[in-house]
């Protein structure tokens, strides 16, 4: 193999031009290639390509590339559609030199081998496609826009605070492209992001920065400047899902894909088979997506705990679920709510809560729930969650990742507790980039 501006035997450094074989794809839109023995993270190539790369960063143990020229393309490379994707450009999509079958086939194979690595389970998965989405384009409802110090607007660098600018971003929803907020000047702020509600046309714009200074956009907005105080109530977008209406406030967390709150609603309903009368957790429930939908299951005989700690999520969930006196949200950590349920120091808990807990398992110090859903951070659930979801669990356990190694990671450390991986769902919720929305449902093995 030539290398090309890297004598052989010498250390490559930070702009070096390497000819590689990509070999396969790695977790993180990269694929892995070797330069003398040594690992190379390419970005920008596809599995069995031959490249030139440019080093963009450099470690005792491994490079990082752009795959800058095709030497030999794969079949499944297509041209990028956006004309801000590419070395050195956007950092957001990983993909769109990817054919949409080739994406979901990355993503897969990626998930198969955190799997395997992570938590020694074989699985064949397959990357499902998502409604309202077919070209991979014009899905993304929620869209954070850097901002330099001249005022244009962009995307940051892979791995850089420089910001790309751009005049309009292909994986935005239609309804945020209207607010033109990358066609204007942004004095002052540091970052604007242009939410929207695809169900009901809701818009939401949220400047931060001391002293930005707004332009008029294109359409009528709800205008959110600064930090808003601690407590006060923020401009909302309604979302619909299974014709109940949910309102989300600020930047409030929300699937950004279209398609994905009611998929994912379905699935983890379909998953867990909740009955009438029975008990149900939702953890990191967010505005009480996953709660609606246990809460008209288990009906006004059952009882669904939701456990969220950010109070403004909070605020919206105890709205979203005004009409269900089954529902219990509950403001706080999820590692610090769940003990005091297992370990019954439900202080913090409310009192119509707690007798039902008590009459279920028959007054025992350690509760317990039929069904549990959880759909933590990117850092996933960790060991210590994991242990109390696992003791308190009684037959199924819904897992929501959009990271596959940390799910990979937290289905070894439920393994360890005696529980299995019946079924693993992929969703391709961010198309485009190397992401995916996983659902992993477990019983007691």
């Amino acid at each position: 193999m030539t290398d090309l501006g890297a004598d052989p035997g010498v250390d490559p450094e930070v702009g070096d031009l390497l000819e590689l074989r990509v070999g396969d794809v790695g977790n993180g839109g990269v694929c892995v290639a070797r330069h003398e023995g040594r690992v190379v993270f390419v970005r920008h190539a596809l599995p069995g390509e031959r490249v030139r790369a440019r080093v963009t960063e450099r470690t005792k143990r491994f490079l990082r590339a752009d795959a800058v020229d095709v030497l030999d393309a794969s079949p499944d490379r297509v041209q990028p559609p956006c004309p801000f994707a590419g070395p050195g450009r956007c950092g957001g999509c990983d993909w769109q030199h990817a054919s949409l079958p080739a994406q979901r086939r990355l993503k897969a194979a990626v998930v198969e081998e955190q799997l395997r690595r992570l938590a020694g389970i074989e699985r064949t998965v397959v990357v499902e496609e998502l409604p309202h989405a077919p070209d991979g384009l014009g899905w993304r409802t929620r869209v954070q826009f850097a901002v330099r110090r001249d005022g244009a607007v962009g995307l940051h660098r892979h791995r850089s605070h420089d910001v790309e600018p751009i005049d309009e971003c292909l994986i935005a929803h239609p309804g945020v492209t209207a607010m033109g907020i990358e066609r204007k000047r942004w004095r002052g702020a540091t970052s604007v992001e242009g939410i929207v509600s695809a169900a009901t046309g809701d818009r939401v714009v949220v400047v931060r920065g001391a002293k930005a200074r707004v332009p008029r956009l294109d359409v009528p907005v709800r205008l959110i400047r600064g930090r808003p105080a601690p407590g006060a109530p923020l401009p909302y977008v309604r979302e619909e899902v299974s014709q109940r209406l949910f309102q989300v406030s600020g930047s409030g967390f929300w699937q950004v894909h279209p398609g994905a709150a009611q998929v994912l609603t379905d699935a983890v309903i379909d998953a867990l088979q909740p009955r009438p009368g029975e008990i149900a957790l939702d953890l990191y429930c967010g505005a009480g997506l996953f709660a609606a939908a246990l809460g008209e299951r288990v009906g006004p005989d059952g009882l669904v705990v939701a456990v969220e700690s950010d109070p403004q999520a909070v605020r919206d969930a105890k709205f979203n679920l005004r009409d269900m006196p089954q529902v219990a949200v509950e403001r706080g950590r999820v590692d610090e709510v769940i003990a005091e349920l297992e370990f019954g120091r439900a202080e913090n808990l409310s009192d119509r809560a707690q007798p039902k807990r008590a009459d279920h398992r028959g007054g025992s110090r350690v509760r317990g729930a039929d069904v549990i859903v959880l759909d933590p951070p990117r850092a996933g659930a960790g060991r210590e969650v994991v242990n109390h979801v696992a003791r308190l669990a009684g037959r199924r356990i819904a897992y929501v990742s959009c990271d596959p190694a940390t799910l990979a990671r937290d289905l070894s450390y439920f393994g360890d507790r005696g529980w299995t991986l019946e079924t693993l769902r992929a969703f391709d919720a961010f198309p485009m980039t190397h992401h995916v929305e996983l659902l992993a449902v477990l019983v007691r093995g």
